[in-house]
This record gives C-alpha cells, sequence and structure tokens, in this order.
C-alpha cells in the first residue's frame, strides 16, 4: 500500500495568502527555514496507477501537477483518482471536488451521511456537479462494517466517529451529528499494516487512542502548538478547542498523547498544520522537542510504503 501526502497544511496554506505572521512573512522573503506546503489531502494506492483521494482540496490542481501518478495519460482524458473519500464537508477538504467536473464518467465520492447532506445544501457540491460529470455517493455507514473501495483491492478501511463540529454553512451546525467528522484506520490485508488518519482531531476519546495503539504509522492533527495560538497572534479570538483541534504542547496536548503510545511501536508523523505554528520553522526550537519525541512533521510529497 502507498501513501502520498498531495497537502501538509491546514486551510489557506503555507504561506497563507493573507497572512503576514511571522512564519508566512519569513517563508516569503526566505529568511526562515520552512518548505510552502499546501491544503491537507492524501492519496493511497496499491497499484500506483488507480488512487483513493482523500480529502480535494482547494489545491487539488496544482497537487496533480506535482505528482504524475495523478495523470498517468492512458488514452486522451485521464485520472489516476478513481475514487474520493471525504472526511468533514470543511472547505478545505472539499471544494477540490469541483475541479474535478471535466471527468467523463460520474465521480465515486464516499462521504457518511451527515456529510453528504452538507454537500446537497448548505455548499451543494453535488447537485453542482451534477450538471458536469455527476456523483455517485457512496456511504460510510459508521456501523463498525470494514468499507472496500473499488480502486483499492486486499485495503480495508475502518470510519471512526469524531468529535466536532459541522462547518459554519451546515444545516446542522448547531447540532453535531455523528459523522460530521471521521478518522480512517486503513489496513494493508496482505501486510496487516495499518495506518490512522486523522487531521482533525480535537479530543481523544477511547475509541480513537485504541485505534492510534494499533496503527504502525499515526498521520494526525497537527495544526497549532498551543491552545491560544491564534489569539496570542491577535489573528482569531478561537482557541484550538473552539476550532475542534488538540494542540501539541501542554498537559493533554498531541505529544503527551503520542508519548503514551510507546515508542518503536510506529511512526508518528503530524499533518494539517496552521500557518502559524511554529514546527513550521525546520531549525527551531519547537521541531527540536518534536524530534526528541520521535514525532515528525508531514511535509508536500512525503511518501509512505506499508
Amino acid at each position: 500500500m502507498k501513501i502520498k501526502v498531495l497537502g501538509s497544511s491546514a486551510g489557506g496554506g503555507f504561506p497563507q495568502w493573507n497572512c503576514n505572521c511571522r512564519n508566512c512573512d519569513g517563508v516569503r522573503r526566505g529568511t526562515l527555514k520552512a518548505t510552502r506546503r499546501t491544503q491537507s489531502s492524501i492519496a493511497i494506492s496499491t497499484n500506483g496507477d488507480d488512487w483513493l483521494l482523500v480529502n480535494a482540496s482547494p489545491d487539488l490542481l496544482t497537487q496533480i501537477a506535482a505528482h504524475p501518478e495523478l495523470q498517468p495519460a492512458r488514452r486522451a482524458r485521464d485520472s489516476g483518482i478513481a475514487a474520493v473519500l471525504v472526511m468533514d464537508a470543511q472547505i478545505d477538504h472539499v471544494t477540490g471536488l469541483l475541479m474535478l467536473r471535466e471527468r467523463d464518467t460520474p465521480l465515486p465520492l464516499y462521504a457518511t451521511d451527515a456529510v453528504w447532506q452538507d454537500l446537497s445544501s448548505g455548499f451543494p457540491v453535488g447537485p453542482i456537479l451534477s450538471h458536469y460529470c455527476g456523483v455517485e455517493h457512496r456511504r460510510i455507514a459508521l456501523d463498525d462494517a470494514p468499507l472496500a473501495v473499488a480502486p483499492l483491492p486486499d485495503v480495508q478501511i475502518d470510519a471512526l466517529p469524531l468529535s466536532s463540529k459541522a462547518p459554519p454553512y451546515s444545516p446542522h451546525r448547531n447540532a453535531p451529528e455523528r459523522g460530521d467528522n471521521i478518522g480512517l484506520m486503513i489496513t494493508d490485508l496482505k501486510s496487516g499494516k495499518r495506518v490512522f488518519y486523522a487531521p482533525g482531531l480535537g479530543a481523544i476519546e477511547s475509541h480513537v487512542l485504541a485505534a492510534m495503539r494499533e496503527a504502525d504509522l499515526l498521520l494526525v492533527d497537527g495544526t497549532l502548538w498551543t491552545g491560544d495560538e491564534m489569539i496570542r497572534l491577535g489573528l482569531s479570538k478561537k482557541s484550538a478547542a473552539d476550532m475542534g483541534h488538540l494542540p501539541q504542547s501542554g498537559p493533554g496536548g498531541m505529544i503527551e498523547v503520542l508519548d503514551s503510545l510507546g515508542t518503536g511501536r510506529s511512526r508518528k508523523v503530524l499533518i494539517h498544520i496552521n500557518n502559524t505554528n511554529p514546527i513550521l520553522v525546520e531549525d527551531g526550537p519547537e521541531r527540536r522537542v518534536l524530534t526528541e519525541h520521535g514525532i515528525e512533521v508531514a511535509y508536500d510529497g512525503m511518501n509512505f510504503e506499508l
């Protein structure tokens, strides 16, 4: 099983188009040792030709251009993207679906009922695409039944409901539904290796912690370093918790959670990194802390094979 990190940043990318925080200003000027990133998405394949796109970011066309495998050119119109799975209905995870409108067949789209409701109403990607390629909604049931995805033979996907809020445009924004946000346990049935993917984690519930303990590779929420990061920088009035993210540092933070899993069992990688997060500075003290704890920082183009 092959996994490609197409985008490793949180919403807005890095640098964010309108942000002049120390990180964004520094990467533009070349005064910080930091790498530009597009908005978070991964792709999964077993044969290297047919890929499941997990989350379709607004940067999808740039990501396709950076990864020739996603444009194999086997015929006049072609794509290596055989299907898409979306983990929530947030703008930075679904806007890229509109970029796939030129398909000559309906787009297979895996989503929970709650997410599909949002994509049929508050942010009506489904109805919009019905005027172009069309969409085949394939239901993620959340009933503990493993999900078999057509382009991934010998791969099992288990969806885990996570605590979160639906997007601001969702009809149930103020009444969260099971399935508004999910994590994925992705298992290669031949090797037995497992990947836990959760770019948005606001709370470590018991079923989430159990899944993390079983994984050989963890790709988890790396959005913010501290709970008050955005407030302290004067960029938002919302804390990490308000935004549905667990900060890395401090009591109960992601570093502490990952440390509790022990060493040597799994590879630990942070993804969905906000432009303000100091871990983006490659020679900074926060990055050194992560290294001391055996934690890596995802970057665009990072590859895994399990």
